[in-house]
């Protein structure tokens, strides 16, 4: 079924209106008719079934059926922080990131970095993501909209993974001894309900920041054997969350 986002305000009445983007998707991408069924979300967790009432490529409206929560989160909050890549594929992960249910999803530049964020085009950036991470919540049956941050530096990233979230894990190259399947395990036996992952952009971290990071508190983890692409990484990763806590 059709899913699509809009305020909590707006949800909060018996008929409920659609408006934006949404609207021409439906009437015209669509080409949905009166009387069809769609699910609303807040994007805070709280859905309604409903049925069209009337379609124009400026206003939509819905009737309410029924009420209830989304039942397509993960049973623990993921907050993913991505070393920014080179190219389109920070789009990629943030698409699949949401699939895989991360909550949120806030790059960072590192000293391997090699794509930086200019400053006057951040905000354009960060917009598309929005749009990209919307739409792949309303694809894949998500309640809730996943944050997608403004760049941060490493040192900023840290501190927030580490305000926000109950336990840091540093996807790290060079990590030997401990790996994701057993911090993972370790973390649901703890009870953990909030995780932060790290995962560094092409050329990974520097010994300097694995340093940092384990200075304040982050629990450095293999992803096994292979060398995987960034873009692999955090799929990876997020799947084995996934994989142990939804089991």
């Amino acid at each position: 079924m059709p899913r699509f986002f809009v305020s909590p305000a707006a949800m909060a009445e018996d008929r409920i209106i659609i408006e934006g983007e949404d609207c021409r998707h439906i009437a015209l991408s669509l080409r949905m008719a009166v009387g069809d069924a769609v699910t609303v979300s807040d994007g805070e967790g709280n859905e309604c079934d409903c049925r069209l009432s009337l379609i124009t490529p400026a206003r939509v409206e819905a009737e309410v059926l029924s009420r209830h929560k989304g039942e397509g989160e993960l049973p623990i909050v993921v907050r993913l922080y991505q070393g920014n890549p080179k190219g389109d594929k920070l789009e990629l992960i943030v698409q699949k990131a949401v699939e895989l249910g991360a909550s949120a999803i806030i790059p960072f530049e590192s000293s391997r970095c090699v794509a930086r964020v200019k400053a006057e085009r951040a905000d354009k950036q960060r917009a598309r993501l929005v749009r990209i991470a919307m739409e792949a919540a309303g694809q894949c049956g998500r309640a809730r909209l996943p944050e997608v941050g403004m760049p941060l530096s490493f040192r900023e990233a840290l501190a927030d993974a580490k305000s926000s979230s109950q336990r840091v894990l540093f996807c790290y190259e060079n990590e030997k001894g401990n790996t994701l399947g057993a911090a993972l395990a370790a973390a649901k036996a703890d009870g953990v309900t909030s995780v932060a992952l790290f995962v560094g952009s092409e050329g990974g971290f520097s010994p300097e920041e694995a340093a940092l990071a384990e200075q304040a508190g982050a629990l450095s983890v293999s992803l096994g054997n292979r060398i995987l692409r960034c873009e692999t990484a955090p799929l990876y990763a997020l799947a084995c969350i996934g994989f142990v806590f939804e089991e």
